[in-house]
C-alpha cells in the first residue's frame, strides 16, 4: 500500500518545473562542453547527455527525449553553426544513449540494473552514430561517402564510446547526490527503503570514476595532447 500519496502527488505537481530545471542544467553543461576542442574538427564531447540519462532515470525515457529535444532546440537557435542537420544530430545521439539506458533501468531499478542499462546505452549510440554519420555526413559535409566509411571503425566509434564511457561514468557519479537533492526538496518521488546498498554504490563510484579518468585519457590522446 502507498503510505506517501501526498508526497507522491506533491512530487508529481512539481515535475514540470523539475523538467525546466534539467533543460536549463542541460544547456549549462553543453556550454561548458563548447570549451573541449573537437576531434578532428568535427566530434565534440558533450556532457549534456548525463542530465538526460538523469532525468530519464526519474521520470522515465519520454521525459529524456524532451529534455534532449529542448535543450538541442535552444543550442541551435542560440550557439550552434549546424542547424537543423546539428539539431537532429544530437537528438539522436543523446536518446539513442538516453532511451535504451532509462528504459532498463526503468524495469531494474537497482545499481547493477543503472549499470547494465548504461552499458546499453552506450552500445546503441555507438553504433547508432557509426549508421548516422554513415548516412548524413557525405551529404552535409561535401564527403565521398567511402571516405566517410574509412572513419568509422578509426575514428567515430572509437570517439562515440568514449564519449558515452565518460558520460556513463559522470552518470554513475552524480545520479546519487542529484536525485537525493531533488527527493529533499521534494521535486522527486521518495524510494523505497532499502538495505545494504553501500558496497554496491561504492563499487559504482569506484567504477564511474575510472571509466570518466579512462575516458578522458583517451580523449587527450585523440585531440593527439598526449
Amino acid at each position: 500500500m502507498d503510505t506517501h500519496p501526498t508526497a507522491r502527488r506533491a512530487a508529481s505537481a512539481r515535475r514540470p518545473a523539475t523538467v525546466g530545471m534539467l533543460c536549463a542544467v542541460a544547456y549549462a553543461a553543453m556550454l561548458i562542453g563548447q570549451v573541449i576542442p573537437a576531434v578532428q574538427g568535427i566530434l565534440s564531447y558533450d556532457p549534456k547527455d548525463v542530465v538526460v540519462v538523469i532525468g530519464g532515470f526519474i521520470y522515465g525515457p519520454l521525459t529524456a527525449v524532451l529534455i534532449s529535444a529542448i535543450t538541442s532546440l535552444v543550442e541551435m537557435l542560440t550557439v550552434s553553426s549546424t542547424g537543423p542537420v546539428g539539431f537532429v544530430m544530437n537528438v539522436v545521439s543523446t536518446c539513442s544513449f538516453a532511451v535504451p539506458a532509462a528504459l532498463i533501468y526503468r524495469r531494474s531499478r537497482s545499481m547493477k540494473g543503472a549499470i547494465w542499462s548504461l552499458a546499453a546505452g552506450v552500445a546503441v549510440m555507438a553504433a547508432m552514430m557509426c549508421l548516422w554519420n554513415y548516412i548524413v555526413t557525405p551529404i552535409y559535409q561535401g564527403v565521398p561517402r567511402q571516405v566517410v566509411a574509412s572513419m568509422l571503425p578509426t575514428l567515430f566509434l572509437p570517439f562515440n564510446l568514449v564519449k558515452g564511457a565518460i558520460n556513463a561514468g559522470l552518470t554513475l557519479l552524480l545520479y546519487k547526490p542529484i536525485v537525493t537533492a531533488l527527493r529533499r526538496a521534494g521535486l522527486a518521488e521518495a524510494s523505497p527503503a532499502a538495505g545494504g546498498r553501500s558496497k554496491a554504490n561504492t563499487g559504482a563510484l569506484l567504477l564511474g570514476a575510472a571509466l570518466v579518468v579512462t575516458g578522458t585519457l583517451l580523449i587527450l590522446v585523440l585531440l593527439g595532447v598526449i
